[in-house]
C-alpha cells in the first residue's frame, strides 16, 4: 500500500518530522513498556503472552510506525507491512482471537498518537499544526496495519485448518486402511483425534458429485452443538467420517441431523463402542449406501444382525441365493409379486398360522392359504419342509434389508422354479 501527499503538506510537517517523530525514537523503550502494560491491563488474552514476546513485537511495530512518519510521510514510498503481517501469523499460532489482536493494534496506535500530542504541545503551534495535517497519514497507516494483521492472521488460520484436516484425514486412513490396529494403535489415534477409545461411534459414508453441493452441508457445526466430534476423509466419489457421540441417545440425534442435511445418498453404520471396530463399521456404512436407489437423496442405517453381516460378506452371493429361492416369484407382474411377498412375510411373522396372518393382511384365512399354495409352486420344495421355510425366511429378510436385491431380480430373467 502506498501513501501520497502534496508537496505543501510535506513542507508543513517537515519541522515536526525532525523535532516530533524522531524525538520519540529515543523514548521508544518507555513508550513500548507503557503500551505493553496497557495491553496487559485491558486485554485478558494478552496476560498469557510472554513479556519478552510482547515487548519485541511492540518495539518492532512502533519503530516501523515512527520510521514511516519521520522519513516517508507524503513521499509516495511503500509502507512496510512486514511487521504487522508477522504479528498476525504469530498471534494466530498462539491462539489469540483476531478481535483481540486488532484491539491491541488500535490501543498501540492510540498510545503512539497520545505521545505525539505531548511532543507537539511541547514543540509549539507549528508542530501542532503539522501533526494535525499528518493525522490522516497516521490513521490510514493504522488501518493499513490492521488490514495486514487481519490478512496474515486469516491466512495462518486457513493453513492450520488445512494441516489439521490433512492430519485428521491421515489418522482416519490409518485407522481404516492401515495394519490391523491393536489396542495401542487405536488408543494413540483416539488421543490424536481427541476421541475416547471406548464410547459411541458412527461411521458415515456420503456420496459426492462434482460439480455439485457438498453431501452433508452444515453437519460439522450441528455435530458440535450436539457435543459430537468428527473426523473426515475425502476420496474420489465419496466422503467418509467417524463421529464420536457422547451417548447412544445423542447418536440418534446425530442420525436425524444427517437425514436433515443429506443432499445425496448416505450410508450410516450401526453404533459401535470401540474405535478399533471402525473398519467393520465402515463396511456397514458402505453397504448401506450401495443399497440405496441411485439418483435421489436418502440416508440408510443398517442394523447389526447376523443376516446383515452374512449378506455384507458377499452381496453377489446373496443375490444368487435369493434368485434361486425366489426368482420365480420376483419375475411375476408387480401386483402378483407384491401380494405374494407380503403374504409370505405375514405368514412367517404369524409362525405359519393362516388365521393370525389374515388379521394382519385384512383378508380371510382361506385367502392366505390360497396365496401360500400359489407361492409354494415357485419354491424349491413344500412349505412342510423346514429347510424350505428357512430358505424363504432368509430370502425375505435379505430383500427387506437390501431392497436393491429386489430390483436386481426383477431384471434377472425367467423364474427359477423347482429343481
Amino acid at each position: 500500500m502506498t501513501f501520497t501527499s502534496a508537496d505543501r503538506l510535506r513542507d508543513v510537517i517537515h519541522d515536526f518530522n525532525a523535532d516530533g517523530f524522531e524525538a520519540l525514537c529515543p523514548k521508544l523503550d518507555a513508550l513500548v513498556a507503557a503500551t505493553a502494560q496497557r495491553l496487559v491491563t485491558e486485554i485478558e488474552h494478552y496476560r498469557t503472552l510472554e513479556p519478552e514476546d510482547l515487548r519485541q513485537v511492540l518495539s518492532r511495530n512502533t519503530a516501523l510506525c515512527l520510521a514511516h512518519l519521520a522519513h516517508l510521510a507524503g513521499s509516495g514510498e511503500t509502507l512496510d507491512l512486514s511487521g504487522p503481517a508477522a504479528t498476525g501469523r504469530l498471534r494466530a499460532g498462539q491462539g489469540v482471537p483476531l478481535p483481540e489482536v486488532l484491539r491491541a493494534y488500535r490501543l498501540g496506535f492510540i498510545s503512539v498518537w497520545e505521545q505525539l500530542l505531548v511532543e507537539a504541545e511541547q514543540s509549539g503551534p507549528q508542530a501542532q499544526r503539522a501533526l494535525l495535517h499528518a493525522a490522516t497519514t497516521f490513521w490510514r497507516m493504522s488501518d493499513a496495519h490492521c488490514q495486514a494483521v487481519t490478512a496474515a492472521y486469516r491466512d495462518a488460520i486457513a493453513e492450520r485448518l488445512v494441516e489439521t484436516d490433512r492430519r485428521r484425514s491421515a489418522l482416519i486412513a490409518a485407522l481404516v486402511d492401515g495394519p490391523p490396529p491393536g489396542d495401542d494403535t487405536a488408543w494413540e489415534i483416539a488421543n490424536m483425534l481427541d476421541f475416547p477409545y471406548r464410547g459411541t461411534f458412527l461411521v458415515v459414508t456420503a456420496e459426492t458429485a462434482s460439480p455439485g453441493p457438498p453431501p452433508l452441508p452444515g453437519l460439522d457445526a450441528k455435530c458440535r452443538e450436539l457435543r459430537t466430534g468428527s473426523a473426515w476423509r475425502a476420496q474420489p466419489g465419496h466422503e467418509m467420517g467417524v463421529l464420536s457421540c457422547p451417548t447412544r441417545q445423542a447418536a440418534q440425534h446425530v442420525l436425524e441431523v444427517v437425514r436433515a442435511t443429506a443432499t445425496g445418498r448416505v450410508g450410516v453404520s450401526p453404533a459401535y463402542l470401540q474405535l478399533d471396530q471402525t473398519p467393520r463399521a465402515l463396511r456397514y456404512a458402505q453397504v448401506a449406501l450401495e443399497s440405496l436407489p441411485v439418483g435421489a437423496p436418502a440416508v440408510r442405517q443398517l442394523d447389526d444382525t447376523p443376516l446383515t453381516e452374512m449378506v455384507m460378506t458377499n452381496l453377489e452371493t446373496t443375490r444368487r441365493a435369493v434368485n434361486r429361492i425366489l426368482g420365480g416369484v420376483l419375475s411375476l407382474p408387480e401386483t402378483d409379486r407384491t401380494t405374494l411377498l407380503a403374504t409370505a412375510r405375514a405368514w412367517l411373522d404369524a409362525h405359519g398360522s393362516a388365521a393370525e396372518a389374515s388379521h394382519a393382511l385384512y383378508c380371510h384365512q382361506n385367502t392366505v392359504r390360497y396365496r401360500m399354495r400359489r407361492l409354494e409352486e415357485y419354491l424349491r420344495g413344500p412349505l412342510e419342509d423346514p429347510k424350505v421355510v428357512a430358505e424363504l425366511a432368509m430370502a425375505l429378510d435379505a430383500i427387506g434389508t437390501f431392497p436393491t436385491l429386489l430390483e436386481h431380480q426383477r431384471a434377472s430373467g425367467p423364474p427359477a422354479g423347482r429343481p
